[in-house]
């Protein structure tokens, strides 16, 4: 493939914008400093894995024919492209990735913190972020009011929401302090954490998503960071 379609498919500008870019030295492949838009190169990747390796203006590049991250969100931060109170999370990822299009997995409120998935394979947003494909995802919250296993029980057993009669039920509740909860739930329903606990006479105060299906959110990502899932981010996400 030549080398200006690859810069372009991985976002770096338009066709011309690319050529322009190469011809001015700022390209380098394996190493070597690359000038001619057409020179040919094996890009190596059929999906979200690494590929051919180049530089840009000195920082380093994979190929990739698939974009899958993960970001850890921090508060403060809307999940919206077109965002109304607070800054959006686009605006904490590279203008190389939104030019090819990656939008959110799902979506966390501005005051959750925690794992945001971000791709731009459209069935790949739709498997991860669909609320029936019953994926499980765990949830740290702090909590106003001291709690016990009274409150576990009544999460593990279903509450009922304003609007909606059939109880939901959380698949699984710790209580690692008073005051902190951990909850699995497996359902997309809007504001569920909160809404859930409030029916169940508590408050969150804090909200932050640490897993969705297998894959945990990396201990070593600070807020605002994020990172590509790799081959083994996307089994462990796979092996719920």
């Amino acid at each position: 493939m030549q080398i200006e379609r690859i810069l372009h498919s991985q976002g770096f500008g338009s066709r011309k914008d690319c050529r322009a870019l190469i011809r001015a030295g700022r390209l380098s492949v394996n190493g070597e400093i690359c000038d001619d838009p057409a020179a040919g190169f094996d890009p190596g990747s059929t999906d979200g894995t690494p590929g051919l390796e180049f530089s840009l203006d000195g920082e380093l590049w994979q190929f990739r024919a698939r974009a899958y991250l993960m970001l850890h969100k921090p508060a403060g931060y809307e999940c919206s492209a077109k965002p109304v109170f607070h800054p959006s999370v686009f605006s904490l990822l590279p203008a190389q990735l939104l030019a090819r299009g990656v939008q959110c997995v799902g979506r966390l409120d501005q005051d959750t913190t925690g794992l945001l998935l971000f791709s731009d394979d459209g069935q790949f947003i739709h498997r991860w972020s669909s609320g029936r494909k019953n994926i499980p995802k765990v949830y740290e919250a702090t909590l106003k009011h001291p709690a016990d296993e009274r409150l576990i029980a009544q999460l593990l057993a279903g509450v009922v929401l304003h609007d909606d009669p059939v109880p939901v039920v959380a698949q699984a509740c710790a209580l690692p302090a008073p005051q902190c909860l951990h909850l699995t739930l497996c359902g997309g329903k809007y504001h569920q954490v909160k809404r859930m606990i409030a029916a169940a006479s508590n408050r969150v105060e804090a909200l932050h998503r640490s897993r969705i299906g297998g894959l945990e959110l990396d201990p070593a990502l600070p807020p605002g960071q994020w990172r590509w899932l790799e081959a083994a981010d996307l089994a462990r996400l796979e092996g719920c």
